[in-house]
């Protein structure tokens, strides 16, 4: 099979099962191209939830896809590659946030929705790139505690100087690695160039950014902006995926330790099997963590949107 045949075959066999293909940005292109709905975890489950198809097969890492079943208990979904996970997801177990709770008695407990749905069952309220400050502004509690990535909590912390955070120090592996000399050279090597980066990079990173955002945000910046070059300061795939749809324009990764490789796992292939019933895995979660990660998530709902 070319990448056309495999392509053509899963549109298809999607319709057929009545399957909906969901594709976080940070897939492939072939991977966007065959996908029902594209963008961040959160969005994703949302448009699933509006999608006519009872079946769900979600192309990104774990715990999207457990965010995916939760706001849609009535579909089944499947994780197109079974291995694909997420490092920052799985630095905090509940055991550890509760212990962390006590230490900081009275505070709300904010999660970053990049965590396992078992965590969640223990935070008060759960918050996205694009909407943790407005949420973090929204509570009623000054005081808040921030898990587990202490980019975005302390970049959220900033924007609302009024309130108290306590930060755990996780983060996603990916955009630590990038430091603020690397993007002076890029930026020296493309002086024309905007630098759109992702607040979970590093504070050294973000202050020189022209714009700090969420992936979508990021996308979006982007393709209206009427400047012509850009360096992009989060998942490489961001820069592949801008290149098709602004092809007059320039864009540059800031670094190639931009990489996620667990991103990278779920190829076209893997959605084949899984449309065929021999590949993916069904997720399925207790009835406790249902509720309670979904308690978090409905609180994000209600505060953010």
């Amino acid at each position: 099979m070319t990448v056309r045949d495999m392509q053509e075959e899963i549109l298809r066999l999607k319709k057929e099962k009545d399957i909906c293909i969901l594709a976080h940005a940070y897939q492939s292109q072939a991977v966007l191209e065959i996908a029902d709905f594209t963008g961040d975890s959160y969005g994703l489950s949302r448009q699933a939830a509006q999608a006519p198809q009872q079946g769900v097969i979600l192309c990104g890492v774990r715990f999207m896809a457990e965010t995916c079943k939760i706001l849609n208990p009535e579909k089944r979904v499947w994780l197109a590659n079974p291995m694909a996970g997420c490092p920052m997801a799985e630095q905090m177990t509940p055991e550890m946030l509760r212990e962390l709770k006590e230490q900081y008695p009275g505070y709300t407990a904010v999660a970053y929705i990049n965590t396992t749905s078992a965590l969640k069952t223990e935070c008060d309220v759960c918050v996205t790139s694009s909407s943790a400050v407005s949420i973090c502004r929204a509570l009623d509690s000054d005081k808040i505690l921030f898990v587990p990535d202490p980019n975005l909590g302390q970049y959220v912390a900033e924007q609302i100087p009024e309130k108290t955070f306590a930060l755990w120090h996780g983060g996603c592996p990916r955009h630590m690695e990038v430091s603020g000399e690397e993007v002076r050279r890029a930026r020296a090597a493309h002086p024309e160039a905007l630098l759109l980066v992702h607040p979970e990079c590093r504070p050294e990173v973000t202050e020189q950014a022209d714009y700090v955002g969420s992936t979508t945000g990021i996308l979006a910046f982007a393709e209206k902006s009427e400047a012509r070059e850009f360096l992009i300061g989060t998942e490489n795939s961001i820069v592949e995926h801008l290149q098709f749809s602004c092809p007059e324009k320039q864009f540059y990764p800031v670094s190639p330790a931009l990489t996620c490789a667990d991103m990278k796992l779920t190829t076209l292939a893997d959605v084949y099997r899984t449309l065929e019933g021999r590949g993916g895995e069904e997720i399925i979660l207790p009835a406790s963590v249902m509720e309670g990660a979904a308690r978090c998530i409905r609180r994000m709902v209600e505060l953010g949107g």
